[in-house]
């Protein structure tokens, strides 16, 4: 895989990359303790959220993506030591503008979904 972006995530706490094609990633998230929100284990959705993240910029894979906007739903609760594989595709394509749809499953039942808009801008958002 020809990872551009993200290079510095902490893939224990974002997901790990199992499949990186033109326009479209997959990312495993394997929840555990440190991701607990209440005494139940119910995984706090920030950590959801930013494993659809992560997997959105994947699916654009340019050296200076950055989010712009989502809108997100959370279908199913999660439960810590559970993994939740995201899959994200770029659906539409407008000027420095991308719009990547990412999936979140749990054992094949979808417990996820939303809409990521990403722009590429010409240099990183943070140089100077």
């Amino acid at each position: 895989m020809d990872i551009k972006t993200h290079k510095l995530i902490d893939r224990s706490l974002s997901g790990e990359p199992l499949k990186l094609e033109e326009k479209y990633a997959e990312v495993l998230l394997s929840t555990d303790e440190r991701m607990r929100a209440d005494e139940t284990g119910l995984v706090h959705g920030g950590f959801l959220f930013s494993s659809a993240d992560y997997c959105a910029m994947l699916a654009v894979n340019h050296p200076n993506v950055v989010l712009a906007g989502a809108n997100v739903r959370f279908l199913k609760p999660v439960r810590a030591g559970e993994s939740v594989l995201f899959k994200g595709k770029v659906v539409k394509e407008e000027g420095k503008k991308r719009s990547v749809l990412v999936e979140g499953f749990r054992e094949g039942e979808k417990v996820f979904e939303g809409e990521f808009l990403a722009v590429v801008p010409r240099e990183h958002v943070l140089k100077r």
